[in-house]
């Protein structure tokens, strides 16, 4: 019988219906002990790791029967790619379960951000309270705004059809463009990557994080924006050089940040904790209820494929 990890504690559904022909280790509590990895990594023929939590080398060493890393999650920036490839291992990932809610965190932000519900919201619960009045507490409305979408995949165009929904206008960067169909359906035109940083009021981050978007924004692309706009990261932390973005914020050279991400998670720098111009969540793009139980029963059914030879979607290392 396969005999399957999960490194964290996640739903069971999905894992449930496996049952009867693998058997499925899952952590005591939250995650495994290292005392608790020795113990069954080398029989291992599956593992199901959580985005945001490194694989190391020394775990994959150790699993000497591993053929499938199972991720749960789209990023799979937390697994070394081409050394677990160079060993014969097939990676996959669920992006199909983390796209909606996503899109839907990413425009929460960008609300939050604009009409400055988390300042008021903080504001009020405290002694001082606001000051109310026709021309106090002013906002900005996202009605007639630019989005800037980097990174027009799957999340990005169902951000951008949230954006449409507000009345906004929709540019993009990718380096492919899209199809005629999918632009004429969002109503969206490909910019290049600098001027979609002029133009946009709201630039968003929806690109997986590799090696080429590490640290893609920062101080030069901060100074193309306009002094009015937005950043909203549900991506990965790095794809922003955080210590340049915080720079950006204190010399008013963007207007605000909407953050799910960060650079050294879970650390938060406290400047952005300070600051009236930033809304801040703790990397939960994925975190809902639903969500979570989909992500199961998709890594669940790719394991079932994987081992009966009919595996023919997910695959990040084909």
């Amino acid at each position: 019988m396969k005999k399957i990890l999960v490194m964290h504690q996640i739903p069971t559904c999905g894992f449930d219906e496996l049952a009867d022909d693998f058997e499925i280790i899952f952590p005591k509590g939250d995650k495994f002990t290292e005392e608790e990895l020795e113990k069954h990594i080398a029989e291992i023929d599956a593992i199901v790791s959580i985005f945001g939590h490194k694989l190391t080398h020394d775990i994959i060493d150790k699993a000497t029967h591993l053929k499938l890393i199972a991720n749960f999650g789209v990023g799979y920036d937390n697994i070394d790619i081409p050394y677990v490839t160079s060993k014969g291992i097939v990676v996959t990932n669920t992006p199909d379960p983390v796209t909606e809610p996503t899109a839907e965190l990413a425009m929460g932000l960008m609300v939050a951000l604009s009409r400055k519900i988390g300042f008021l919201n903080n504001q009020l619960r405290k002694p001082e309270g606001v000051i109310t009045g026709v021309m106090k507490n002013l906002s900005t409305t996202l009605t007639g705004k630019t989005l800037g979408i980097i990174g027009m995949g799957a999340i990005g165009q169902a951000l951008a059809r949230r954006a449409v929904a507000f009345g906004m206008r929709i540019i993009y960067y990718n380096r492919n463009k899209l199809s005629q169909q999918i632009e004429e359906q969002y109503q969206a035109a490909r910019f290049e990557f600098s001027e979609l940083l002029q133009q946009a009021d709201v630039v968003s981050l929806n690109c997986p994080l590799t090696p080429e978007t590490h640290h893609l924004i920062g101080e030069k692309e901060f100074k193309l924006m306009k002094d009015s706009a937005y950043i909203i990261n549900t991506a990965r932390g790095p794809v922003i050089n955080e210590k340049e973005l915080i720079e950006a914020l204190e010399n008013k050279e963007i207007a605000g940040a909407g953050l799910d991400v960060y650079e050294n998670e879970p650390y938060i720098p406290t400047e952005l904790l300070a600051m009236n111009n930033v809304v801040l969540t703790p990397h939960t793009g994925t975190a809902t209820l639903e969500t979570r139980e989909e992500m199961s029963r998709l890594v669940s059914e790719i394991i079932r494929n994987f081992f009966n030879g009919t595996l023919n979607n997910y695959i990040v290392n084909r």
